[in-house]
């Protein structure tokens, strides 16, 4: 009877004993997830800055000195653009959504009418890809003041065109 009671015992410990590593292996990969995604976020929100910054002109490079010849309607395309953000004159939310609606029908124009080769087209990319993602955030902000910080780093993405391109 002693046998029985302790060999019960020890089964009964050994079995709790593997229950609580088998919980503190959950809890262990629960944090492991968890920073795994505190990390994409903080990723995100780097490439965020990043791109609202307009750190985009530390990659672009000028045609050994000069600009870049652009097609015609790629010019066209961001006058267009450019002005309707210096004329726009948002006031709520919405207005800078329908403003984003609208940039990224100019923005579309010049993607598709686009006929430029080689580099002068690399670099026409490296000024596009930020600008994009600009547009794409004017279009999801949630505030007046998000969306005049965003329409102001669209503006100056715009202005820089000029620097690299004719």
């Amino acid at each position: 009877m002693k046998k029985t009671i302790l060999s019960l015992a020890i089964l009964s410990a050994l079995l709790v004993s593997c229950n609580e590593t088998k919980h503190k292996h959950e809890s262990t990969d629960t944090v492991e997830t968890t920073e795994g995604v505190h990390e994409h976020e903080m990723e995100e929100m780097a490439a965020e800055t990043h791109t609202m910054h307009n750190s985009w002109v530390n990659e672009i490079k000028l045609d050994n000195g000069n600009k870049w010849e652009a097609n015609l309607e790629t010019t066209e395309g961001v006058d267009k653009m450019l002005n309707l953000v210096k004329t726009s004159d948002p006031k709520t939310v919405e207005d800078y959504h329908t403003l984003a609606s609208k940039l990224n029908e100019d923005k579309n124009y010049v993607v598709k009418k686009c006929t430029m080769e080689g580099p002068s087209h690399d670099n026409l990319h490296v000024f596009l890809h930020p600008l994009i993602e600009k547009i794409e955030a004017l279009g999801k902000v949630s505030s007046t003041d998000e969306g005049a910080e965003v329409t102001a780093s669209i503006k100056e993405n715009l202005e820089g065109y000029y620097n690299y391109f004719q």
